[in-house]
């Protein structure tokens, strides 16, 4: 695959709804209004976006916390190097949730050995590496102590799509499993659509804090680029009428520079379900993207 030119920055992103397309369309009139040449390449999964990063085809990837961990690991097995170079204001100090039905008798987090755990996709940050890696700390491992009923919905979009945390959802009220994880927001704005009729849950234990996507560049990437990139990206405002509709789609209200100190907790999970290896393979054999 040709090497993108330095005129334009090329970027990968993940086609996890319909929207993206509009996202992406609207960032890229925004930047060539302001000088900076840049296109967009959509992929269907994380994984082959991350592997994208390595062959030339992208100068740059917005990357889930999973597609981050994975690029990391690659990148230091070959002597190179990446950066998160920003990421949004939501992207930040994110727990996960373990719930239970409200009138369920698990009280602690001790009360789910012999129990059945509702988690989302495999490749979930949030709704399934974080909260068993939770468990795991506190002395409860998937598998052996609790039953781990997984609710796999598109594999490689790496938990963006909610369809599994909802799934989960849906199943602890149907009496399916006695407890099931999702990312705090997504418990909240359950009970706001009626998945999780209000006051119908409580929650059982809260993961620690963690840190979701980012901007992740390419090993070589031009820097001259990648710097007018985070320079206009940062200068982004929610009071510009422009601007203010690109990023209500994208979540956020503002760009913050990149930190990478969030993902230690994902990291460490990564390692105990044996999800890549230390040099970014893949490692389950059931894992289809």
């Amino acid at each position: 695959m040709s090497e993108p030119t330095t005129q334009t920055l090329v970027m990968g992103a993940v086609a996890y709804a319909p929207k993206v397309v509009t996202i992406w369309e609207g960032f890229k009139a925004f930047f060539a209004q302001h000088g900076l040449s840049f296109d967009y390449v959509l992929y269907s999964n994380y994984e082959r976006q991350v592997e994208a990063q390595f062959d030339g085809s992208i100068h740059l990837a917005w990357n889930s916390p999973l597609a981050w961990v994975r690029a990391h690991r690659i990148a230091a097995s070959r002597g190179l190097d990446v950066q998160a170079i920003a990421m949004r204001d939501t992207d930040c100090d994110l727990r996960s949730v373990i719930v239970v039905k409200a009138d369920s008798p698990l009280q602690q987090l001790a009360d789910l050995r012999g129990k059945t755990l509702g988690v989302g996709a495999i490749d979930s940050p949030q709704a399934t590496l974080i909260p068993l890696d939770h468990l795991r700390q506190a002395g409860l491992v998937g598998g052996r102590d609790f039953t781990v009923r997984r609710f796999d919905v598109l594999g490689g979009k790496h938990g963006d799509h909610i369809g599994g945390e909802r799934d989960a959802a849906r199943a602890l009220m149907a009496g399916e499993v006695d407890a099931c994880c999702l990312i705090d927001g997504n418990h909240l704005a359950f009970g706001l659509d009626g998945t999780l009729p209000s006051g119908s849950t409580r929650v059982l234990a809260r993961t620690g804090l963690y840190d979701h996507c980012n901007f992740t560049t390419s090993p070589g990437a031009p820097a001259e680029l990648i710097a007018r990139f985070t320079s206009l990206l940062l200068a982004m405002r929610w009071d510009d009428p422009q601007v203010r509709p690109l990023l209500e789609l994208e979540g956020l209200r503002e760009w913050r520079v990149g930190r990478t100190s969030g993902y230690e907790l994902l990291a460490r999970g990564v390692d105990d379900e044996q999800f890549y290896s230390a040099d970014g393979r893949i490692l389950p054999a059931d894992y289809r993207y």
